[in-house]
């Protein structure tokens, strides 16, 4: 038996400052005509897929920033893409910056379903980086300054015959924003990342390093849960920024089975079978049968780590 979902992926190469939100929506809108017409349920865009990645800049007074975040989803720029999924029968998540009525910022994502109508919302939990000016790092990365940390936890929707769920960028790095939506039966998580390609805080670890660290914590996230992962990145040099591709889909047995092989805008789709899911549910994560949740109590009851007298 096979359930087929066929997922895409849109990379985007690098936006710079100066390129408008149009730009930025026309060119996921072509990545979008791309995908539906490889066939594909659904696409994942990056995260702040409408912008430059703002929190490289430090700006002494924080709501300078704003003029980077949306303050409605879809909004006058971005309803067009709403369209264009209901005409050709496409989903989409879509990353950005979101300023909500009453004055919050989050780095949000959404997923859209083939109706063009949102079916779900994620609000970034783990913010990298820091909330003040540090002469000591090669650049900013200012993401606790301009967001505040995701308040919706990790759900996952049942939509376009699946069960999906969200993330950004940081999150694939701890197995806990996994682990919650495999609790969940969770059997595509869909996320957006936009890293750069040298540690700003350790100028030895360069790109390829970067790059297998991506690797490794989508493959583990979806091995370890029996999920497809579809990760879609920024991708290139950014207003003199280098980012990693590699944009990717991985299966649930942890392989890769489709990635991108250009730092510019770029389709890639894989034939997902949501039924290779349920083997490894059933198997070696059957949860039910095998976790001790009876010893994993330091995990959320602690933070950081505390070692034995």
């Amino acid at each position: 038996m096979t359930r087929i979902r066929r997922i895409a992926v849109g990379q985007s190469g690098p936006l710079q400052q100066n390129d408008s939100r149009e730009a930025a929506v026309g060119r996921l809108a072509e990545m979008m005509r791309e995908a539906a017409g490889a066939g594909a349920d659904v696409v994942v865009f990056t995260e702040l897929a409408l912008t430059t990645f703002f929190p490289r800049y430090y700006a002494e007074d924080r709501a300078e920033m704003d003029r980077w975040f949306e303050t409605e989803m879809p909004g006058p720029v971005t309803q067009s893409l709403f369209e264009l999924s209901s005409k050709l029968g496409i989903g989409f998540y879509l990353g950005y910056a979101e300023l909500t009525p009453d004055g919050r910022h989050f780095n949000t994502s959404v997923l859209v379903d083939k109706s063009g109508s949102i079916a779900g919302k994620y609000r970034k939990v783990h913010l990298p980086g820091h909330a003040e000016h540090d002469p000591d790092r090669a650049f900013q990365h200012l993401e606790k300054r301009y967001f505040e940390p995701g308040d919706l936890g990790f759900p996952v929707w049942r939509t376009m015959d699946t069960l999906v769920g969200m993330c950004i960028c940081n999150d694939r790095r701890w197995p806990e924003t996994f682990r919650v939506m495999g609790l969940k039966g969770v059997e595509a998580v869909l996320l957006g990342y936009n890293t750069p390609s040298v540690n700003s805080q350790r100028a030895d670890e360069g790109p390829e390093m970067r790059k297998f660290h991506n690797r490794l914590c989508l493959q583990a996230g979806a091995y370890q849960n029996s999920t497809y992962v579809a990760a879609a990145a920024k991708a290139g040099s950014e207003d003199g920024h280098h980012m990693i591709g590699e944009s990717c889909i991985v299966a649930p047995t942890g392989e890769i089975v489709a990635m991108a092989e250009i730092e510019e805008d770029e389709v890639i789709v894989a034939d997902c079978d949501l039924d290779l899911c349920r083997f490894g549910k059933q198997t070696m994560f059957n949860f039910a049968k095998h976790r001790r949740i009876e010893h994993y109590g330091v995990i959320t009851g602690q933070t950081g780590v505390v070692e034995p007298d």
